[in-house]
């Protein structure tokens, strides 16, 4: 019994360790062929971006089977970093779909082999609608690499199926090309995290992008002191504000604020502190926030330097309101 089980104990160690080997000799086939793809990155991929980026229209991506799938990723990819992009079926396109192509698109057409059927079919359509055409293919003297307007190589030694036949290192090195060319408009285009989180206002990302401090700031009934109050004053703002009491000019620019921690420490050091003025006791270089800051910003100043609330300034670096990491959080801005 116990050989038995020492036995089949051993089996599944060998079937789980050759089961990671396999796993990293696809990883490594994969990475070998981004870096061959690297290394025959050239003019005509910069001649793509070119063309595209001039594109007034919209880009069309294009690709059957596993081609499909990832030509949907790029153009997923496309759309969501400023240039707008839609999938066409190549059968679908032949059966009417087409409609939807205007002359100022641009179309993207995979194919590893260059020769697919379908992907030829709607080849010639597109032309003579005067779209201008990239191809990404493994095959750069194909039917589809030499009649495009720029043909990018997408060529691998092989895949890494053991039988070289599964879509595996080829779609990995399409859909990194295709990434490259987004991200390469991205940069050239001036997008930002702003913009990302404008296409995104579903996700957190959307949402703690575009949280700005004006949002969810508290700009009514502020603790604000004069300059020349007492801390009797102050106590009376720190206990009804949520514990922050921020000294003001008569202009209405930030001198300095006093905390219940910044109270805390006087009640323990004296016994007689009501008369005491609040320009001996707030801390004259404060951290502000700015009305228009992304909350994100804020949250990661308050946390780094253990704050709960923050004056907020406008753009003549005057009082505006206050903010606080709590309506921050709830806000999503974290």
């Amino acid at each position: 019994m116990g050989s038995s089980t020492q036995i089949e104990d051993m089996t599944q160690t060998e079937r789980i360790s050759t089961a990671i080997e396999r796993g990293k000799r696809v990883l490594r086939l994969e990475m070998e062929a981004l870096a061959e793809a690297e290394s025959r990155l050239g003019r005509s991929f910069g001649e793509a971006v070119y063309l595209i980026s001039e594109c007034t229209g919209r880009v069309i991506v294009c690709g059957v089977g596993k081609s499909g799938l990832i030509a949907r990723k790029i153009a997923a990819t496309m759309t969501s970093t400023g240039t707008p992009a839609f999938f066409l079926h190549p059968v679908e396109g032949a059966h009417g779909d087409l409609g939807i192509v205007t002359e100022n698109d641009v179309a993207i057409l995979l194919s590893k082999s260059g020769e697919t059927d379908e992907i030829i079919s709607v080849l010639e359509p597109l032309k003579r609608f005067g779209v201008k055409t990239v191809a990404i293919t493994g095959n750069i003297n194909s039917t589809l690499g030499a009649n495009v307007d720029v043909a990018l190589d997408g060529w691998v030694a092989e895949e890494a199926c053991p039988h070289d036949l599964a879509p595996t290192t080829s779609t990995t090195v399409a859909l990194a090309i295709g990434d490259a060319i987004a991200i390469a408009l991205l940069e050239a285009k001036g997008f930002r995290a702003e913009d990302f989180a404008r296409l995104h206002p579903g996700g957190s990302l959307g949402r703690k992008m575009l949280t700005r401090v004006r949002d969810v700031m508290v700009d009514e009934s502020l603790s604000i002191v004069s300059e020349d109050s007492t801390m009797r004053d102050a106590i009376i703002k720190i206990a009804s504000q949520r514990g922050l009491a921020i000294v003001t000019n008569k202009a209405g620019f930030v001198l300095g604020v006093i905390t219940a921690g910044d109270l805390t420490r006087l009640m323990r050091g004296s016994d007689s502190f009501m008369d005491t003025p609040v320009s001996s006791v707030m801390n004259p270089s404060p951290k502000l926030a700015h009305q228009d800051e992304m909350g994100s910003a804020v949250v990661h100043r308050m946390q780094e330097f253990g704050i709960i609330a923050m004056p907020v300034i406008d753009g003549d670096n005057k009082l505006v309101g206050v903010v606080h990491l709590h309506d921050l959080m709830r806000a999503g801005a974290i």
